[in-house]
């Protein structure tokens, strides 16, 4: 065996010239420009650099919640209308307080403290709470406030506080039944939320929350759209060092384990590094916003990069080994590896373009910046690894003489290599159809994934307001908001009987609909002043409005009076289980729009939005990604000019996908935006495996080389470096495993389940099945004709 492995190495020198045709159509030959003036390059490449850490800075991170829906889409820009209409909800902290004595007397003396040193903290606006409860009016007067500035003591205090579970206002909304859990809605200025300025204000009111509230017992916790897109912010600035540190230390690592030479792990890692600099740095130029799926764009880079880096690397060293010297050599390996460079690249890119046929403006984003970083990190490493090479190495006569009998790392990997060549190339038809079967009954477990969709997949898990959340989920009816727009017709204002009755119609509505509850609107004053006032009349309804604080007023009613929100909260659950209640509201609604013509009344919010066009969304990608495997296979039959490699390419190329949807459905998962586009990008990237062995095979098909030999060849002359390569993948993917963002971290392990899986895939699926089409062409058209 080891001597086939040296004849294998000889024979390096004898397919340099290959086909005449370049599968790449010669676009690998920009490799060799940077390496004809090295030093030239290297000032050049600096300068790049330099520009490139400016870029970088340039960089600004979206956190919006509803970055996901963003579109073109008729409910998306309702749903903008409303908020700028309505804005309060996207500057809301909600501040969950709960322990079984919070309304002992000495907590709720200091929770009123707690409260009142809120309103002082920079950038608040007002806040709503249960000492905003107001005590019954007497007529002509003001109501008093429910809360006395001297809390009453002993029996007094107990029937006081049965008082204060039983207002109307307060219970169920703003304090829980029970009487365990308050909620306080803090106000926030836009500009503070907009900027920088929200990590001080956060920072104050949670050492308020210490001061105030330390001692008592309570536990205190923060939600709302201004503290989840914080703990977003700080969970991808976080996330950019992580994966930058350990994905280069993971390259690093394992090229001077197995290269032993410093002067190669320069080379083949560095380049990789270098473009994710680079691609950063142009993105930063371009106005790219930094968002929870282009923050794994640092490792995805190095994915794209590094499999090629590595590939080159492994050739211009075994030409090294084989006595060339180091010019000669490294061009050589991009002229012989480089075509197959350019086509994973293209696979990649073909990858990304599928993803703008999302309707996502941040899916399609995503697509854009990976195309644009797949084309820089082609340039950048088809150019630097030939540089490097001719500036790093030296002594290569030396390294020669060593290597050619001491290279054990790299002949145990091409003796497990062709230990599996000469076992799958034996029975080839019997393996194709256990392949065939195989990825069969995966697809169908596959296409029974449904979609998943939770905001709280969006935000860190591992910080407070998923936690807040899910205590509001539970004693308050959610935290997530689903609005019931109501626009009126001209001739009709605010107090308009017609329109105070729609509004009193639709609230009704919302509040007897199943899973909707904390309803709020004008409704709800207006029923508080005819029960505790004994006066529903319009003119001290309007007169109250007038004396409500600004901030709560544009809560409900919208500067222009044209316009009302009927407001309900509903759990976080997923998009499948959110939708039914949605729907059904909305057809409850038609009743209320057939009473009132001319009013228009839509129902919207995040959590409608995210319930209506999530499941749609993921199918629409799904099925994008069942034409990217046709396109993929189709570009690189074409490419290399061969049917038989266009259906060699799609059993391998399918497999990586359907194993880990099959994976997904052990778990009890189902397909979210994370896992579609980790899939549909694994793909593309997977298909590097396929595409390097494939230009190999060609390389080594020669006239009087027997099919088995070539394939054999092939899998020991690529093998080690496609092994070496999916582990510095999976490596590189699997750090997202540290982010406290469920979304990435889904995304990062499937993509490197998906790497794996795409070796094993080449090593098992494609060696037996290119060995039986390549048979097939041989009856079909003649041994003399070459099928590759």
């Amino acid at each position: 065996m080891l001597e086939k492995h040296r004849e294998n190495e000889v024979h390096v020198d004898k397919v340099e010239q290959g086909p005449a045709s370049s599968i790449a159509f010669g676009l690998e030959r920009i490799g060799l420009i940077a390496v004809r003036a090295p030093i030239v390059s290297c000032i050049i490449l600096v300068v790049l650099i330099v520009g490139a850490v400016f870029g970088i800075y340039r960089i600004k991170i979206d956190d919006s919640l509803s970055q996901l829906f963003r579109s073109n889409t008729p409910e998306f820009r309702q749903y903008e209308a409303v908020t700028k209409k309505f804005p309060a909800e996207e500057f809301d902290v909600l501040v969950v307080v709960e322990g079984k004595n919070l309304l002992a007397r000495n907590n709720l003396e200091k929770l009123r403290d707690f409260i009142t040193d809120m309103q002082l903290v920079e950038g608040t606006r007002g806040l709503v709470s249960l000492f905003s409860a107001r005590q019954a009016p007497a007529p002509g007067k003001l109501p008093a406030a429910l809360f006395p500035a001297e809390l009453p003591e002993g029996a007094a205090y107990d029937q006081f506080i049965e008082t204060v579970k039983n207002n109307e206002i307060i219970r169920g909304k703003l304090l829980s039944e029970d009487g365990t859990l308050a909620l306080i809605v803090l106000s926030l200025d836009p500009e503070v939320v907009a900027s920088s300025k929200l990590t001080k204000t956060v920072g104050d009111i949670r050492a308020l929350m210490k001061e105030d509230l330390g001692e008592t017992g309570l536990s205190v916790q923060l939600s709302g759209v201004p503290v989840m897109q914080l703990e977003i912010r700080n969970a991808v600035e976080r996330d950019g060092l992580t994966y930058n540190v350990l994905g280069i230390l993971a390259g690093c690592v394992i090229a001077i384990i197995f290269f032993r030479k410093i002067s190669f792990m320069v080379v083949a890692a560095f380049p990789p590094m270098i473009a994710i600099l680079i691609a950063l740095g142009a993105l930063g130029w371009a106005n790219f916003n930094l968002n929870m799926f282009l923050n794994v764009m640092t490792p995805l880079i190095m994915v794209i990069s590094f499999s090629d880096s590595m590939q080159l690397t492994f050739a211009a060293r075994d030409r090294l080994i084989a006595g060339q010297d180091k010019f000669t050599a490294f061009r050589n390996a991009v002229l012989v590896v480089g075509p197959a460079c350019v086509l994973t690249h293209g696979t990649a890119g073909i990858s990304f373009i599928a993803l703008q046929f999302s309707d996502s403006d941040l899916i399609r984003k995503f697509g854009e910046a990976g195309l644009a970083a797949t084309i820089i990190a082609l340039v950048t490493v088809l150019s630097l690894v030939p540089v490097f090479g001719v500036l790093f190495v030296r002594n290569e006569k030396l390294f020669a003489v060593k290597f050619q009998t001491a290279d054990a790392g790299v002949q145990a990997l091409r003796n497990f290599c062709y230990w599996i060549a000469v076992r799958m190339v034996g029975r080839p038809g019997l393996f194709s159809l256990i392949a065939l079967l195989f990825v069969a009954s995966l697809g169908v477990v596959y296409a029974n994934l449904q979609p998943r969709y939770r905001l709280a997949d969006q935000v860190p898990d591992k910080r407070q307001a998923v936690a807040a959340s899910n205590r509001l989920d539970a004693k308050l009816t959610g935290a997530n908001p689903v609005n019931v727009l109501i626009q009126f017709p001209k001739g009709e204002t605010l107090y308009s009987p017609e329109t105070l009755q729609t509004i009193a119609d639709v609230h009704a509505t919302v509040e007897k609909a199943a899973g909707v509850g904390n309803v709020w609107s004008l409704e709800t004053l207006r029923r508080w002043l005819a029960e505790k006032a004994g006066s529903d009349d319009v003119a001290t309804l309007k007169e109250y409005v007038n004396v409500i604080p600004e901030h709560l007023v544009r809560r409900f009613i919208d500067a222009e009076q044209d316009a009302v929100v009927v407001a309900g909260r509903v759990p976080d659950k997923d998009s499948s289980q959110l939708l039914p209640i949605v729907d059904k509201l909305d057809t409850e609604l038609d009743a209320v729009r057939k009473k009132h013509p001319g009013y228009e009344v839509a129902v919207t919010g995040l959590a409608a939005i995210a319930a209506r066009n999530s499941a749609g969304m993921i199918e629409k990608l799904n099925r994008g990604l069942t034409v990217e495997f046709a396109m993929v296979a189709i570009f690189i039959g074409l490419a290399f000019r061969s049917w038989v490699v266009m259906f060699a390419c799609i059993l391998p190329g399918i497999f990586p996908v359907v194993m880990s949807g099959t994976v997904l459905w052990a778990m009890g998962e189902g397909l979210q935006f994370a896992s579609v586009v980790a899939l549909t990008v694994s793909f593309g990237l997977g298909l590097s495996a396929t595409i390097h062995f494939l230009n190999r095979l060609r390389l080594e098909s020669k006239p009087g080389v027997g099919s088995a030999i070539a394939v054999e060849r092939a899998t020991v002359l690529v093998g080690p470096a496609l092994i070496l390569t999916t582990l510095v993948l999976a490596c590189g993917l699997v750090v997202t495993v540290f982010s406290d963002l469920p979304s990435l971290r889904l995304f990062g392990w499937l993509s490197a389940f998906s790497m794996v899986a795409a070796l094993v895939a080449d090593l098992f699926i494609l060696r037996p099945t290119a060995m039986w089409l390549i048979n097939l062409h041989a009856k079909l058209q003649g041994p003399d004709k070459p099928a590759i």
